[in-house]
């Protein structure tokens, strides 16, 4: 693997650009998709999450990365300063640039009408940066998993949906909880196989508090969490009974659990459900967003 695709940790850009790309479905069901704007908005949110990936690395180095006996390619971060394939103070210059880029984008959408940005982008570079950067490292003080909820989830898919209608919706926000449930589904069952190096270095996230055990059953109500809520639209909201389409992801998530609860004690044998667990997030959003350019389109 090319040693800056690694360091960028570039496959998991899906986790911040389908929402971008659901809530660009919902501006296209309501009659406003702007493709310049919806490139924008693209490279801003990708800029910013990855700064944010490269300065977990960074901090992370000389803490529980450093001393993970047991890292698998979805967790453990990306191991390019480790393995003495890049040093620190390069990756703490790539994240700095990526989010001077995310900036930029943000900046420019701010000066062509949607001043709003400059808010909703301040919001999620901080929750980037904030995430992983001492003195504050939110991910080490039980707000990380919070944080990430609300900045893959719903503040993206707000931010999107305002750009490209110029409209701060409930709607919008309320479309990123789905997501929102499964990043942070992503990012709890990659804590399992990180929680000893975790808890020897004082990263105190809710696998650590909760232990394994635990939170093999936080992790099934993450899973799931997407489902009823996407019901309800279906119940409450007329015309959006193609989202029923998610269903189909159902099978994906139920064996990521059953993986998960036999194997919570274990190391590599979660990686299926590492890889599970990412790829409902990426074909349930998909699946939404089509639904509702289905929508559009049909009916």
């Amino acid at each position: 693997m090319n040693i800056y695709v690694k360091a960028m940790r570039l496959p998991f850009l899906t986790g911040s650009l389908i929402p971008v790309i659901l809530a660009a479905a919902l501006s296209f069901l309501h009659g406003s998709l702007y493709i310049g704007r919806l490139v924008l908005v693209l490279i801003g949110v990708g800029g910013l999450h990855l700064g944010a990936n490269m300065i977990n690395d960074y901090y992370d180095d000389p803490g529980s990365d450093r001393i993970n006996l047991h890292p698998t390619p979805f967790s453990g971060g990306s191991r390019v300063i480790q393995d003495k394939l890049m040093d620190a103070r390069t990756v703490w210059g790539m994240a700095m640039g990526f989010f001077v880029v995310g900036t930029a984008a943000g900046v420019w959408l701010a000066l062509t009408g949607r001043p709003f940005v400059v808010v909703i982008g301040l919001m999620g570079f901080l929750a980037g940066y904030l995430y992983s950067a001492s003195p504050f490292s939110l991910m080490s003080r039980g707000l990380g998993e919070i944080t990430i909820f609300l900045a893959f989830g719903p503040l993206i898919t707000w931010g999107t949906y305002y750009v490209m209608t110029g409209l701060l919706t409930l709607e919008g926000f309320v479309l990123g909880i789905p997501m929102g449930f499964l990043i942070t589904a992503v990012i709890w069952i990659n804590q399992f196989p990180d929680v000893d190096a975790d808890q020897a270095a004082r990263k105190r996230n809710w696998v650590v508090r909760l232990g394994r055990d635990r939170s093999r059953f936080i992790y099934t109500i993450l899973m799931l969490g997407p489902y009823p809520v996407v019901l309800y639209w279906i119940l409450t909201q007329k015309g959006f009974w193609p989202c029923i389409v998610v269903a189909l992801t159902i099978p994906m998530a139920l064996k990521a659990i059953k993986i998960l609860s036999l194997h919570y004690q274990a190391y590599d044998e979660l990686i299926p459900a590492q890889a599970l667990t990412i790829q409902t997030h990426l074909v349930l959003g998909l699946l939404l967003s089509a639904a509702l350019v289905f929508q559009k389109l049909v009916l």
